[in-house]
């Protein structure tokens, strides 16, 4: 067995036993549920304001998630232009309790370390094992959710700026009833526009190694060259 896959093994396993301690009730929870907050200058209020993300046009991929996808083809593997990729996810209560559940034993496993802790280095992306950085926790939890059926079109990786303006990557959940962030930093589901973030960009959901901008400003390139799926264009 190569490295990675012993990592996501170990990972996997770690994980499973957490599953079995989380109660019903907890992972049951309406994740939809949540406080409205103050909204940074990142994207203009009048794009906020959707339950859908906006997104511009394309831009450049993180460098760790180019070198993870390097290492890692099959998992960045997807097809470009695929119809399905276009239709939103009809959410369930079964999903929602799908969601719910691994967002938290995924939270509550992995301990919070940066890359240089780790690695020693920046911009490590993989899959982590007891310790790991946010895009860690994003491509455990993705991986997680395509295991059960979730199409990986539905969740895309996504670059923002915290509250203190540094650099963070949570997870996207593409629904049709809005796009709702997985988050390391709180076990709570929450609609984008509710979480006092920045957001940079994400990956589209029309092919996976390409990535779009959610700033408007940032790019020129019409959101139809970018792989965007029509009801997402400005």
């Amino acid at each position: 067995m190569n490295p990675f896959s012993t990592t996501v093994s170990r990972s996997l396993l770690a994980i499973g036993a957490m599953l079995a301690s989380v109660g019903s009730s907890q992972a049951g929870e309406d994740p939809r549920q949540g406080a409205s907050v103050a909204l940074r200058p990142g994207v203009p209020a009048m794009h906020r304001a959707s339950p859908f993300m906006r997104v511009f046009g394309p831009t450049l991929p993180p460098i760790g998630y180019v070198l993870f996808c390097e290492r890692n083809p099959r998992e960045c593997a997807g097809k470009a232009d695929s119809p399905a990729s276009e239709a939103r996810l009809d959410m369930t209560p079964r999903r929602w309790r799908q969601l719910s559940e691994i967002n938290i034993v995924v939270n509550r496993t992995v301990e919070p370390a940066s890359d240089r802790e780790i690695y020693g280095v920046e911009e490590v992306w993989t899959y982590p094992y007891l310790r790991g950085d946010c895009e860690d926790y994003v491509l455990l939890k993705r991986r997680m959710l395509v295991r059960r059926g979730w199409p990986g079109s539905a969740l895309l990786i996504t670059v923002v700026r915290d509250e203190e303006r540094r650099g963070h990557a949570v997870l996207t959940v593409r629904t049709s009833q809005g796009d709702y962030l997985l988050d390391n930093k709180t076990d709570v589901i929450r609609p984008w526009f509710e979480v006092p973030y920045e957001f940079i960009k994400r990956q589209s959901s029309m092919d996976p190694q390409v990535w779009v901008s959610l700033r408007p400003e940032s790019t020129r390139t019409p959101a139809h060259m970018a792989g965007v799926p029509a009801q997402e264009r400005p």
